[in-house]
């Protein structure tokens, strides 16, 4: 197909294509802006360490390659019953239970490092905020008794007062890729449409599908040519009944 013909079908159908981006943008826009709920994340890192609880060891690379690979198991330490029981048990207020709180919380950490991210995804930051810390206050407390050594620190807990955006709400990002993935598809559907039309509209279209030339075009008549066309025939008429005639008499 050439780039004419693939011009000629946009422009024809182009309405169509404007029509569903247009649709599509709008109703991005409404869900992004009134029926989209805020989710709000809270951040507590904490540290492993061997700086405690074996004799005073000083830090190398040994020790620190060792507490690279507890932290596999801390994170799942970190969601296991042990924990979350005992957040259940220490914060009632929260009024959670330990499935809920092991289902939203998350635990990551970079590559060699000894850090570890535990976030919390909840309507309301602070109240994401005070779960998270909870988390991290009750894991520390019990890794001595789990794991017989005591390795971690609470580098940082999440702030209560931020006032964070929300991670789930973005409505420019959302409407551009509205607009892109709508575009796209209006564009798909007006090339099939086209696919699927057989019928023959052009002397263009005619030539190219039996490959045979046009000897004739009959073009279109509107119904103003049409109603043209009868004014003219009604005033022939006119002047020719117009001319005198002879009588018997003459």
């Amino acid at each position: 197909m050439e780039l004419k013909q693939i011009f000629r079908i946009v422009q024809k159908k182009w309405w169509l294509i404007a029509t569903i981006v247009i649709i599509s943008i709008v109703a991005t826009g409404v869900k992004s802006f009134y029926f989209t709920t805020p989710i709000y994340a809270a951040n507590a890192k904490l540290i492993v360490n061997q700086s405690s609880g074996d004799g005073g060891a000083s830090l190398n690379a040994s020790t620190i390659q060792t507490s690279i690979f507890l932290i596999n198991s801390y994170k799942e330490i970190i969601k296991s019953s042990a924990i979350m029981n005992k957040v259940v048990e220490d914060y009632p207020d929260l009024g959670l239970n330990a499935w809920q709180l092991s289902a939203k919380i998350s635990v990551t950490s970079a590559n060699n490092s000894q850090v570890m991210n535990l976030i919390y995804e909840d309507t309301s930051y602070a109240r994401a905020a005070e779960i998270v810390n909870a988390v991290s206050t009750v894991f520390k407390e019990q890794i001595p008794h789990i794991m017989n050594v005591d390795n971690i620190t609470i580098l940082s807990e999440a702030d209560m007062t931020a006032s964070p955006v929300p991670i789930n709400v973005n409505p420019i990002m959302n409407l551009l890729i509205s607009f892109v993935v709508s575009l796209m598809l209006a564009t798909g559907l007006v090339f099939i449409l086209d696919y699927l039309d057989d019928t023959l509209k052009t002397e263009v279209q005619v030539s190219e599908t039996l490959d045979v030339p046009v000897l004739a075009v009959v073009g279109t008549i509107s119904k103003s040519d049409l109603k043209k066309s009868a004014r003219m025939k009604s005033k022939v008429k006119t002047k020719v009944g117009e001319s005198p005639y002879a009588t018997i008499n003459q």
